[in-house]
């Protein structure tokens, strides 16, 4: 049989983590990116459930592990930093508002480029510009380079991906109207090991995390009936971050001195919720199939997972097209669940009125509570995503020996 190949286009999470599986399955692999390299800026982020069982297939979990950010539990707090309600961090695979497994993005995007790089071809600073395909194949102009041919093609480059409107240019964003600011910054004397969230009042939120390289993760996140901020040039979205941000107090100061930096990454939140997730030779995988958006605390496992079950599927089966609908119709259970975020999300816990703040940092202590917290049912509501809602299937792909460094 005639080595097959394929071209995915992204090297965040999902993409890398399908060019590993399929590359040691002897597929021909082929990654674009339009970034000029791996990007090794990022926020922290969880690995649970069928995602943990992944990296534990891959021989990753080790070295995730010696990455963890050191994030040890969540404290919300009051103005003045002080907690209201704390919650621990998960002690096994799914649990916890922190995971028992953390790490910064980019730190595990650039493990998925070394574990996968050696075997596939990764090429930089270049995108694809249109996709044909003739149901035999599919040939791929890019902005860049010359134009190739592939028996199958994944489109992987995120929510608001450029190459899915070349596929499904019908595709439909459902925004949650919430935005979204991620930056790092000095770690300072006071700073300590817990996620501690602040509701700021009038539909915002700010919080500090832990890392591993001795700074500080930052967060800003307010709730707008305003469409396209994401879309306003550096200078713009920092103008409206301070002016948003004025009169809070706490850290707030210290996080809108930290603005002008270039790890500023600010985004629209918003879920993919398409009703088919390929069309012909091409497919969709990880966020720009599928995306449920950070408030459900389920990105990562489902690109890992997504990932998984997608190699497995064309691995065993010789026409790409029945293997997109197998993958599909073994990971929507786990999206569908991942996608139903608690009610009045994002706005509960970005409350507008004095009120509603009241009423979420009642809940919260009432959650937080070990008595209260398990009578009235909140705990597990703060502490556990459905990560683990399918059983992940056994495919005959190699196994990956272990990486610790």
């Amino acid at each position: 049989m005639d080595t097959r190949s394929i071209l995915i286009s992204g090297a965040g999470i999902a993409g890398p983590t399908l060019a590993s599986w399929l590359s040691a399955s002897g597929w021909d692999v082929t990654v674009v990116e339009r970034f000029d390299g791996v990007r090794e800026q990022g926020q922290n982020i969880d690995v649970r459930g069928v995602g943990r069982q992944v990296i534990r297939r891959m021989g990753l979990e080790d070295a995730v592990r010696e990455r963890h950010t050191g994030e040890t539990g969540t404290d919300f707090v009051d103005d003045r930093g002080r907690p209201i309600a704390s919650f621990s961090a998960g002690a096994d695979d799914t649990g916890g508002a922190t995971a028992e497994l953390e790490i910064l993005r980019g730190q595990f995007a650039t493990l998925l480029y070394d574990h996968s790089a050696a075997s596939a071809e990764y090429v930089f600073g270049d995108r694809i510009t249109t996709l044909h395909d003739d149901g035999a194949g599919v040939d791929v102009e890019f902005l860049h380079g010359p134009a190739r041919r592939f028996d199958t093609v994944v489109v992987a480059d995120g929510l608001r991906s450029r190459t899915r409107s070349l596929v499904m240019p019908d595709a439909h964003i459902h925004e949650l109207g919430l935005y979204t600011a991620y930056l790092t910054i000095p770690r300072a004397a006071g700073d300590n090991d817990r996620w501690r969230v602040l509701t700021c009042g009038q539909g915002r939120a700010m919080t500090l995390r832990p890392d591993n390289l001795g700074t500080t993760q930052a967060c800003l996140s307010f709730v707008s009936d305003v469409r396209g901020l994401d879309r306003l040039g550096h200078d713009d979205v920092v103008a409206v971050l301070r002016a948003t941000y004025a009169d809070v107090g706490w850290q707030a100061p210290r996080v809108l001195a930290g603005l002008d930096t270039d790890s500023l990454y600010f985004e629209e939140v918003g879920q993919a919720k398409l009703p088919t997730w390929s069309r012909g030779r091409i497919a969709l995988l990880g966020d720009a199939a599928y995306c449920a958006s950070p408030i459900s605390g389920m990105g990562t496992t489902l690109a890992l997972a997504g990932a998984y079950v997608l190699a497995g599927e064309l691995t065993g089966n010789d026409d790409p097209r029945t293997a997109f609908a197998r993958y599909e119709r073994i990971l929507r259970p786990l999206v569908t669940k991942a996608q139903n975020l608690p009610p009045g999300a994002p706005w509960i816990a970005h409350p507008r009125s004095n009120l509603g703040r009241g009423l979420f940092r009642t809940a919260v202590r009432v959650a937080g509570s070990p008595l209260l917290g398990r009578v009235a049912g909140l705990a597990g509501r703060f502490a556990t995503p459905p990560a683990e809602a399918i059983a992940l299937p056994d495919y005959p792909m190699p196994a990956h020996p272990a990486v610790t460094a």
